[in-house]
């Protein structure tokens, strides 16, 4: 008999299970029924939570999103950080947190950031945005009050920080073909200088020094490249 389980229980385990065959396959080369198979379940029951594999690509994004920011919320509560070094810690403190997941992550990486999967990077963007900026907004408006920068609308500012991170994407996928070709040094420097360019631009926007944001994480960027690490 078929035990019934509460609905997020068995969607985290569908979850689960994806997470699992995308890091040892890839996701083009994970299928429903692959899925279904590993977690014991009908094709039925699948579709009831996740209509496609796309969608549940975007629910497995959106809840790594909400994990790194579970990770990072004691650094973002310590209270010897002032608001600009809670910001800092925001946009690189869970890329440090994520090193030793970096290869796991190339996999998916390599498939959400391939030219003819922009609509399906824009609907995992969208989702993690939503997680994301409420926080953001929060500690821009904290911020701007304590006269530290300038940001006269929170989540307008919030939602356009983040939205340069869709110039990523080209560099990344190009990163990730030249890191496959064995040309390692030169895909870490070519993530690593868009990075450092997107930390500037924050710098530049919010009216701070530059180089007060450091969206990037050297360790970060050459583990994602490199199978050694």
């Amino acid at each position: 008999m078929r035990v019934k389980k509460h609905p997020e229980i068995r969607s985290g385990e569908l979850l689960d299970c994806a997470q699992r065959l995308f890091f040892a396959h890839g996701y083009n080369h994970t299928t429903i029924n692959d899925i279904i198979r590993e977690a014991g379940v009908s094709k039925g029951a699948f579709y009831h939570y996740f209509p496609s594999k796309e969608a549940l690509l975007e629910a497995f994004a959106a809840r790594l999103a909400r994990e790194s920011l579970e990770e990072i919320r004691p650094l973002l509560d310590d209270p010897t950080l002032d608001t600009v070094g809670r910001l800092n810690t925001l946009f690189a403190g869970s890329r440090r947190l994520k090193v030793g997941l970096a290869p796991q992550q190339r996999t998916v990486f390599d498939v959400i950031f391939r030219p003819e999967n922009i609509v399906l990077f824009h609907r995992i963007d969208q989702a993690v945005t939503r997680i994301v900026v409420p926080l953001l907004a929060d500690v821009l408006r904290e911020g701007t009050e304590e006269g530290l920068f300038d940001a006269p609308d929170p989540e307008a500012f919030a939602e356009m920080l983040l939205l340069f991170r869709l110039s990523l994407s080209s560099v990344m996928h190009e990163a990730l073909i030249r890191s496959r070709e064995g040309n390692i040094e030169q895909a870490v420097k070519m993530l690593d200088d868009r990075l450092r360019l997107y930390g500037t631009a924050i710098d530049r926007i919010l009216k701070l020094p530059e180089g007060t944001i450091e969206v990037t994480e050297t360790s970060f960027v050459r583990a994602l490249h490199d199978d050694s690490q």
